[in-house]
């Protein structure tokens, strides 16, 4: 029983500091696992334990007290009944289980994969998921001997080249960062240099990165594909390419990810890591972010700083989105009625205990009237325009109209459509309340219900112009930083 009760107490209420030495060797063990369900069941199987190389983590931050991820992996130490290790994270299935596929009953399967530092001694390893109140519950258990002969040993033989980027040093007291050239030929290895290159600068062009430099170690490791580029599904486009990267994940069109979870972690296993990017080389918008587990974006494509840092805020700060007016492939994300776990979105169930409230200003009313009406208006006339547009020219083709007809007709109603985005674009840019948090309503894919602390910023992903996190994104990410550095 005292098990039991210490498996459902949540990350934040059991922080405490525990002694590495006494505990871990300095080394990595991954655990291999396949997540197999739907939205209404799930369950988890172990595929492998294997050693890997040093453990990037910070020895001084072994338990999570941030309480996000909808799953969390646990170490016991089977001797002392002494919780070690504990870290929240979100995964691949867990998006999945949220898609109207998956709400339909259809079961799938993805590898996934966990690091913990190696146990010294016998540890009970745990696997708990959110249910549908966010509350923790154990789902899978094992125990760990680090001296069974069925853990896997062998270093994988591979000539990857590792390229240096930034370098702060003792993996144990920096934010460890590896990116995978993913898409690049043998032919393209120098531009992928010179795109790692141009992307450290980027990560360090804003807050709270900017100022903590000196914390990040930055590594990328070129991985020859095949073929250049990605597969694109629903434009008939397929390459072979070393991890398998496609955009129409969960049958989204621009969302970019891969399941070929193993050989991500073989591949980036060369080097320690807490962080691990993958970039595309396409000229595409598009990519994905989940906490904890890894994030992806295109090297060249539209908006691509901006796109760069919205999906790595989701991966390494557990960041969620403020957006609400983009098609997504996830419904149901956020509950009615149940507190997000993201430090940047609330549910607003109790206004006095607003999870932010230290960093609104004195006389800001909460919730935060910011001309939501306004914006949702601009946007219905560019969906009404862009119906009427395409409405408009199927009649005209239907009709043997000319092409130049056609034309003159879509050109004319592009124009009206751009007009409306651009007075969007602009409300968001001049908003009064620009930087300033309170808790406005939209976000998390829901346009009623979900709150997040500012008009727009990175997260929001709708004005790629405004390059900020602001104040209650940034100081998300900052602890973050001081977790894995501290």
């Amino acid at each position: 029983m005292k098990t039991l009760i210490l498996l459902l107490l949540p990350l934040a209420a059991v922080a405490q500091t525990v002694p590495f030495g006494e505990f871990f060797e300095p080394t990595t063990l991954r655990i291999d696992y396949y997540h197999t369900g739907n939205s209404a069941e799930e369950e988890v199987t172990v595929d492998r334990l294997l050693i890997g190389g040093a453990w990037a983590g910070n020895p001084a931050s072994l338990i999570d007290h941030f309480g996000a991820g909808r799953y969390a992996v646990k170490v016991y130490d089977v001797a002392t009944n002494r919780l070690i290790y504990a870290r929240g994270y979100d995964s691949y299935f867990g998006e999945y289980k949220t898609t109207d596929v998956a709400r339909a009953g259809v079961k799938r399967t993805y590898h996934e994969s966990v690091l913990i530092p190696l146990p010294k001694r016998k540890a009970l390893l745990v696997f708990e998921m959110r249910d549908g109140r966010n509350l923790y519950h154990p789902k899978w258990t094992h125990v760990v001997d680090p001296g069974h002969y069925s853990i896997v040993r062998e270093k994988p033989a591979r000539g990857d080249r590792i390229i240096p980027v930034v370098r702060a040093g003792d993996p144990g007291r920096a934010v460890d960062i590896v990116v995978l050239a993913e898409g690049y030929t043998a032919n393209e290895e120098s531009k992928f240099e010179k795109d790692l290159s141009r992307y450290a600068e980027i990560l360090f062009s804003v807050e709270p990165y900017r100022r903590n430099r000196p914390r990040f170690n930055v590594s990328g490791i070129f991985v020859a594909s095949a073929e250049s580029g990605v597969d694109e599904p629903r434009q008939g486009v397929f390459r072979n390419t070393a991890f398998g990267c496609s955009f129409n994940a969960l049958d989204s069109d621009r969302y970019l990810m891969t399941e070929e979870n193993r050989a991500l972690r073989d591949a980036a296993a060369q080097v320690p890591y807490d962080i691990l990017l993958v970039m595309v080389n396409s000229t595409r918008y598009g990519g994905g972010g989940i906490y904890g587990t890894y994030s992806d974006f295109t090297s060249d494509g539209p908006m691509n700083e901006h796109l760069f840092h919205h999906e790595f805020a989701h991966a390494f700060g557990g960041l969620g989105d403020e957006y609400y007016t983009s098609d997504v492939a996830v419904s149901e994300f956020y509950p009615q009625g149940v507190e997000p776990t993201d430090p940047n979105l609330t549910a607003l169930l109790d206004p006095a205990a607003l999870k932010w409230k230290d960093l609104v200003p004195a006389g800001l009313a909460i919730p935060t009237e910011w001309g939501k009406r306004t914006f949702d208006s601009l946007g219905a006339v560019q969906g009404e325009l862009a119906k009427e547009r395409s409405e408009k020219t199927a009649a005209l083709r239907a009709s043997g109209a000319a092409d130049s007809t056609v034309r003159a007709l879509e050109r004319d109603y592009g124009a009206r459509i751009r007009a409306a985005s651009d007075a969007q674009v602009s409300f968001m840019a001049n908003h009064p309340l620009r930087g300033k948090i309170g808790a406005f309503e939209g976000g998390g894919y829901r346009s009623r219900g979900i709150y997040r602390p500012t008009v727009n910023s990175i997260m929001h992903q709708f004005n790629a112009s405004d390059k900020q996190f602001f104040g209650v994104n940034e100081r998300a990410l900052e602890q973050m930083i001081q977790f894995y550095t501290r």
